[in-house]
């Protein structure tokens, strides 16, 4: 006979995300035991995104940091939690190359991508349908530029804010042109959860999540601090600018339009051929 005593067994959840300044912010509070989560016991998992929207077509982790293009490809695993979004509203993926470049030039140019399942290879390709590209790391690209292997460098993490003191010059912002052409702002990454778990498993990961983006907000310094190891060799300052571009309100909660500009970047990426079936954007509601 079980004592009334015995703890339930705890719910280990695997959580992904990438080893950046801004996930490593968001998940200070969960990642240092600041919140108590119940029964629920978190192990988080880091890789870069697109190693971990590889393995969400495999179904991998219960909770990955995604990007949004590479959701059109696992929406059938995932729902997209309500928060934990990285938005940028007239900003987003930079093109640079070494000499100054028209966008006019961008179809006879050598393009450096991140991955092409990442938002910014989307978005580049919805401007540009035809491109010629190479993956290369993320954090190799403006290596790539300078060295001449490409011809231009799409820009994704905290090469946006610096390729200017390398000498670089902007070609296109991505975030503008969006802004520009749709009024929306630029959807990167999102936070998002398996579909196998249970309702009320999914409604406490989500709502754990939420309160880790909230903590960090409210203990801004602290979080800073905790991201800072992850910065890559980041000044402060420009750590906390970084930051402040991708964590804020709009990762709290999406909000109408943060949901709507999810919707019409995979929209348009199917109308342009690049996405070849129509994707429903499930989101988890609280």
């Amino acid at each position: 006979m079980h004592s009334a005593k015995t703890k339930p067994e705890k719910r280990t959840i695997t959580v992904a995300h990438s080893p950046d300044s801004d996930d490593a912010f968001m998940f200070y509070a969960l990642a240092t035991n600041k919140l108590d989560t119940k029964q629920i016991q978190f192990e988080h998992v880091l890789q870069d995104i697109q190693t971990l929207n590889e393995e969400a077509k495999r179904g991998t982790y219960e909770v990955t940091a995604i990007s949004f293009h590479a959701y059109a490809y696992v929406a059938d695993k995932y729902s997209l939690l309500p928060h934990g979004a990285s938005i940028g509203d007239n900003y987003g993926p930079v093109l640079v190359s070494r000499q100054p470049t028209s966008p006019t030039e961008i179809p006879n140019l050598k393009i450096a991508v991140p991955g092409t399942l990442t938002s910014a290879f989307l978005a580049l390709r919805i401007y540009c349908p035809d491109i010629r590209y190479e993956v290369v790391p993320f954090d190799q690209i403006i290596e790539a530029v300078e060295s001449g292997s490409c011809d231009a460098g799409l820009l994704i993490h905290e090469g946006q804010l610096f390729y200017e003191a390398m000498g670089l010059h902007k070609i296109l912002d991505l975030g503008e042109w969006w802004h520009e052409t749709t009024g929306l702002p630029l959807p990167m990454g999102g936070n998002a959860i398996r579909r196998d778990l249970s309702p009320a498993i999914t409604k406490q990961v989500s709502q754990y999540l939420r309160d880790s983006i909230n903590y960090s907000l409210d203990h801004r310094e602290d979080a800073l601090q905790y991201a800072m190891q992850f910065a890559r060799d980041m000044d402060p300052e420009l750590a906390d600018r970084f930051v402040a571009m991708w964590v804020n309100e709009r990762t709290l909660d999406y909000g109408e339009r943060g949901r709507e500009a999810v919707r019409r970047l995979l929209a348009d990426g199917v109308a342009a051929g690049i996405i070849p079936h129509s994707v429903e954007v499930e989101f988890v509601d609280e």
